[in-house]
């Protein structure tokens, strides 16, 4: 099913499968605003992923003694059916519970619970919000990450545009091989000239940044237009992908990332890894702003 959040300035779609955002209409200009999913690119628009961001090695992992087997990129969350708990004209709320089936790939009794809701003063504005909670009685270990792609305006190549880290003059970045696994140890510079940097499509496909404190990145059209800002000051990490064959530009907030090439550790030892108290429960949150285009 899906649910539709409107005001003045957007339209948004969002489905219960994976609780997933499909559409950001922009009113003004008629235009698209999210990746549309062609399966032959890319086949998502703005996925969670949950309880694992990226991979684990051999699609194992191990914690207290034992071996589980999760063999899917990025988790499970985005393949499954949320429930709507509640809904208005510019809000939705969705939660998801384990299933039996889920038991032998993830032993935790969770809930994950996501908000979409727009902004009351500023139109432009969407927030997301996640709670996530620990409703077993051992330490629950998880990752979660936001993954929207944003569609480029027709007739714009994504390799005319421009990266926006307001503030910021140098940051450092790691890629990923080609299965997936991160290379932290292979280390680029990314130089700003005032907060800004080209995309470069000769680089890693996978940005990965981290510990860093980066509080906004935005994108920006060839123009210097800005034309969407997201902002993450909560997350420790943030990936930049995108299709070579697609014009769209992911960016991410992480809490957790995919394992190292080669990683051998325990889940307890995996880069990034969370964890939760029984009965505890953790709020993230971060927000996009979709600005106007001008013509």
């Amino acid at each position: 099913m899906q649910h539709f959040l409107e005001n003045e300035a957007l339209k948004l779609r969002i489905d219960d499968a994976g609780a997933e955002l499909c559409s950001v209409l922009d009113k003004a200009s008629g235009s698209e605003r999210i990746w549309t999913a062609d399966p032959a690119i890319w086949n998502r628009h703005a996925p969670i992923l949950f309880p694992f961001v990226g991979k684990v090695v051999d699609g194992k992992y191990r914690v207290d003694g034992r071996e589980y087997t999760l063999k899917t990129q990025h988790g499970f969350a985005r393949d499954l059916d949320f429930q709507c708990l509640e809904e208005s004209g510019t809000s939705v709320t969705h939660q998801l519970l384990p299933s039996p089936a889920l038991q032998a790939s993830y032993p935790w009794s969770f809930a994950l619970t996501v908000r979409n809701f727009l902004d009351e003063e500023n139109p432009r504005l969407l927030h997301i919000a996640w709670n996530v909670e620990n409703r077993g009685r051992a330490l629950m270990y998880y990752s979660i990450g936001g993954h929207p792609g944003f569609l480029m305006p027709e007739g714009v190549r994504k390799e005319d545009c421009s990266l926006v880290f307001p503030g910021r003059d140098r940051l450092t970045y790691f890629g990923a091989d080609a299965a997936g696994f991160a290379l932290p140890g292979r280390k680029h510079v990314l130089s700003l000239k005032e907060g800004r940097a080209p995309y470069q499509a000769d680089i890693p496909d996978t940005w990965i940044f981290e510990d860093q404190a980066i509080e906004t990145i935005g994108i920006a059209l060839p123009d210097g237009q800005p034309y969407v800002t997201m902002r993450c000051g909560q997350f420790p990490m943030l990936a930049v992908w995108a299709n070579p064959a697609g014009p769209f530009i992911c960016l991410e907030p992480w809490f957790g990332r995919t394992d190292d090439t080669g990683f051998t550790g325990t889940l307890a030892e995996k880069p990034g890894i969370q964890t939760l108290a029984p009965g505890g429960h953790r709020k993230i949150s971060y927000s996009i702003e979709f600005h106007p285009v001008k013509s």
